[in-house]
Order: structure tokens, then C-alpha cells, then sequence
């Protein structure tokens, strides 16, 4: 289907933007408690309240095209760690272990740490300036 090409450089930006807003909501979640849920209230200093200083930090600069090759890869490797720490010790078969959505963020992740921001970014911005 090529009807789609002329859309690809677009389409990519939003692919990160949701990726990243996706990602961000973690970091909400473990660091600012919103929203309410089963994460909330990480310690800074546990692994989990690392992860959520990276998805926040990172997330939010990948969300606005900042730095975005360094933030794809950074949560790509977050990402890759979370699922060999929370799912992979739980069986070998993502769909069986829960360990989907942190396999394809981090396929995700490092897609978009090679392929750019796109042009709806401030990395763009700033290379056009």
C-alpha cells in the first residue's frame, strides 16, 4: 500500500509522540502518583523509582522531539530491562509472562533511536534554525 507514503515522515512524529506520551504516563504514575494506580508511590532510590525517573525525564523529551535519538535509545534499553527483570523470570512466552507491551516499547524504542524524530520535532526545529 503506497497511499499511505507521502504521510511517512508525519506519521512517524506521531508515532513518537504517542510512544513517548504512552511511556511518560509510567513515569506519572511511579514518581508524580498520577494517575491513581498499583504503581504509585515509588521509592526514588528501588528500581522501579529509577525506571520512573527515566520514563518521566526521558518520555517527556522524547514526547517533544528533544534529544530524541538518545531518548529512544535510553527507553529502548529501559524497556529491554524491564522485561528480562519483571516478565522473563515468569516463563519464556511474552504473551504467557505479561512482557508484550515492554518487548514491543523496547522494538519500539529502538526503532525511532534509528530512524529520528520526524519533522514535527524540536530537533528538527533546531536543525532547520
Amino acid at each position: 500500500m503506497t497511499a499511505l507514503s507521502p504521510y511517512r515522515p508525519v506519521l512517524l512524529s506521531v508515532f513518537r509522540i504517542m510512544a513517548a506520551l504512552l511511556i511518560l504516563q509510567h513515569g506519572t504514575t511511579k514518581i508524580l502518583d498520577f494517575p491513581a494506580g498499583p504503581m504509585n508511590g515509588a521509592a526514588l532510590t528501588s528500581l522501579s523509582g529509577i525506571a520512573g525517573v527515566i520514563e518521566l525525564v526521558f518520555g517527556a523529551l522524547l514526547a517533544v522531539g528533544l534529544f530524541s535519538r538518545l531518548s529512544a535509545f535510553l527507553l529502548s534499553g529501559l524497556t529491554a530491562a524491564a522485561y528480562w527483570i519483571a516478565h522473563a523470570p515468569q516463563g519464556v512466552y511474552p504473551l504467557l509472562n505479561g512482557g508484550e507491551l515492554a518487548a514491543l516499547y523496547c522494538f519500539g524504542f529502538l526503532y525511532l533511536a534509528a530512524a529520528g524524530p520526524g519533522p514535527v520535532s524540536l530537533d528538527a526545529l533546531r536543525r532547520r534554525g
